[in-house]
């Protein structure tokens, strides 16, 4: 059922028949078309709790059986999009200066969550590794179309970025297993858990494995800013869809913004990026959650998935 969450009318007559509902998993997010930008944008954040705000309002009118709301945060909690964050990022540090809708959103959660019978959890992922269509910031959907066009041109697996440095991602389906752990386990009213895949990579090391992944050799340290290049080649990619009989989805309805958020992750233009964030998944094995993923597993996964689902070329 779409709803423009943005609209409050259409948020409460969409969610007036949801009778019953229990439990809220809020992962809807408003980005603007300049990604990086937007993070500091006071429309963006408004937007993001204007949307938040309709779907409380709209699901406590509906229904009184509500117990349960959990919300994503992100690194960025840490800062991390503004300045080198110390390692590990831990849960327990202070709230940032820095403005971020985060920030907004968990204001109201807890000034409404006084008067209420629920309550909520803050969960924050880092890097989120899935099968997904237009997200501004699929990485997965970025790399797959960068490496099936590099083949086509008949090109080995070049790496696009800057200089090496350690990141930590998080697998979707195990932001999945933490919803449903938040909300079926006694946990302190409000609290907030990193959820991390429990590893680090470096994306250079991992290259050779998303190489072999697509049958290709392992290429040169060529760096590309892929928001730029990559529409470029959009007829390649319409090549390629016609070729493997994959889904009629443009290039750019396909990856869009998840260029300019893969520029940004492997750190095109910076031969010495500053550490990025490393966030500690320990207060949340200590609360009993103790799922894990190896990341470049993560990774070769969700490439098979978007291929499994014609939506990659295989």
């Amino acid at each position: 059922m779409p709803v423009d969450l943005l609209d409050a009318e259409e948020s409460r007559r969409s969610l007036q028949s949801l009778e019953g509902v229990t439990h809220l998993a809020y992962m809807a997010l408003f980005e603007q078309d300049d990604l990086l930008a937007g993070w500091r944008e006071q429309s963006q954040m408004e937007a993001n709790l204007a949307m938040l705000q309709n779907v409380v309002d709209g699901l406590e009118q509906s229904s009184s059986a509500l117990q349960h709301i959990t919300i994503l945060q992100g690194s960025k909690a840490y800062g991390s999009h503004l300045k080198p964050v110390p390692v590990p990022a831990k849960e327990r540090w202070p709230r940032g200066a820095h403005k971020i809708f985060y920030w907004q959103q968990e204001d109201f959660l807890r000034e409404r969550q006084r008067n209420a019978a629920w309550n909520f959890t803050i969960l924050r992922p880092m890097m989120i590794l899935g099968e997904s269509i237009g997200s501004p910031m699929s990485i997965i959907a970025a790399i797959g179309v960068y490496a099936s066009v590099m083949r086509q041109l008949g090109e080995p697996l070049h790496y696009p970025g800057g200089g090496r440095y350690v990141i930590s991602c998080t697998d979707s389906r195990l932001i999945a297993q933490a919803v449903e752990f938040a909300g079926t386990h006694r946990l302190a009213p409000g609290d907030t858990f990193n959820v991390v895949n429990g590893d680090v990579i470096v994306w250079h090391d991992l290259w050779p494995s998303v190489a072999k992944h697509f049958g290709m050799a392992v290429g040169d340290h060529r760096p590309m800013r892929l928001a730029e290049e990559m529409p470029k080649f959009a007829a390649v990619w319409d090549a390629i869809a016609a070729e493997h009989g994959l889904h009629s989805t443009s290039m750019n309805d396909l990856v869009g913004g998840a260029w300019q958020f893969a520029d940004y992750n492997f750190a095109y233009g910076q031969d010495n990026p500053p550490e990025r964030i490393i966030m500690s998944p320990i207060k949340f094995r200590q609360a009993g959650f103790t799922p894990c993923y190896d990341t470049e597993d993560s990774i070769l996964y969700w490439l098979t998935r978007m291929q499994e689902a014609s939506i990659l070329p295989r």
